[in-house]
């Protein structure tokens, strides 16, 4: 893969920048709870004077949500994005945007759902991001997926994730996860990353079983899953069929189209929707150990030591 440049870890008093990309704010309280924990540890976190604006499901136009992106990638002075929420509408704002063209400065941006199109969008300009609790959802985590978070922006290792593995062995490659909806609707998109060598973490909500089956399914049709190395899956939570339907389990259906691609394999992983929601680097080496059940991340920020921006990755 080739290299990606990893921002530098954030450090109490920089400023954060809080924008809603995508659906229209809903969760007042959570979202304010959510604001203070990031000052509550020592940051400066000014909100979009957009962040209310909606426009149908959506938080304001498409130029006013690029408008919010643009104003915080741009500030030389800000260090981080923060998401306000998921939903929809990111991948609309992403017409005709340059990431190198609006800054040559890489800050954090962080999120996970809808905002999964604005993560694999840097990952195709060559920046790190995270896959991480958003504004709406960040106060609902536990304490240790909150101090995860902290401790991959301030340049701090992350413990492994213990999930269930199905076998394959053991692959390192680059981390890309997201929100398998979205992702499904980048394929063959400029936004679709190359998947050489990737170990693709992926999570979903609401969706009955033959909509996963149906996504996948288009996966494997297009010759995308041939490419990565590993799967991790996080949480695909309220994803059952009625009662009164005939169907397959969610379980079923990913062991269906997944287990045969002889690859390193883990699922149940702590990452998704609905709590816990572990905090996932997109861009960085990980380890998949499909035998022992493991998801371990390497640590690239040893390596600011002697290159403050580059980050090589194999």
């Amino acid at each position: 893969m080739p290299s990606k440049i990893l921002p530098l870890p954030l450090k109490p008093g920089d400023l954060l920048r809080v924008i809603a990309p995508s659906g229209a704010l809903r969760e007042l309280d959570t979202f304010g709870r959510s604001v203070e924990i990031w000052r509550s540890r020592g940051y400066i976190v000014e909100i979009s004077p957009q962040i209310d604006d909606k426009w149908g499901y959506l938080a304001g136009t498409d130029e006013s949500r690029r408008h919010q992106l643009a104003t915080a990638w741009q500030d030389p002075h800000c260090r981080g994005i923060l998401c306000a929420r998921g939903g929809f509408g990111s991948t609309r704002i992403l017409e005709d945007w340059n990431w190198q063209k609006n800054s040559a400065l890489p800050k954090w941006l962080i999120g996970f759902s809808d905002i999964t199109a604005l993560l694999w969008s840097l990952y195709t300009a060559g920046i790190c991001s995270v896959h991480g609790s958003v504004m709406t959802t960040l106060a609902d985590e536990p304490d240790w997926s909150i101090d995860r978070l902290f401790d991959w922006v301030e340049g701090r290792p992350l413990a492994p994730l213990k999930g269930r593995g199905w076998g394959g062995g053991v692959v390192t490659g680059t981390l890309l996860p997201g929100n398998l909806t979205v992702a499904t609707h980048l394929l063959s998109t400029p936004i679709q990353p190359h998947l050489d060598g990737v170990i693709l973490a992926l999570e979903d909500i609401t969706e009955a079983p033959y909509r996963i089956d149906r996504m996948l399914t288009q996966w494997r049709l297009s010759g995308a899953l041939s490419k990565v190395c590993g799967i991790a899956l996080g949480g695909f939570t309220r994803c059952e069929a009625p009662p009164t339907v005939p169907s397959f389990s969610v379980e079923e259906v990913l062991r269906d189209r997944l287990g045969d691609l002889n690859i390193p394999i883990v699922s149940a992983l702590p990452f998704g929707h609905d709590s816990p929601n572990a905090a996932l680097p997109v861009g960085v080496e990980a380890t998949l150990d499909g035998d022992a059940g493991i998801l371990a991340i390497a640590h690239p920020h040893l390596k600011l030591k002697s290159d403050p921006l580059l980050v090589k990755q194999s």
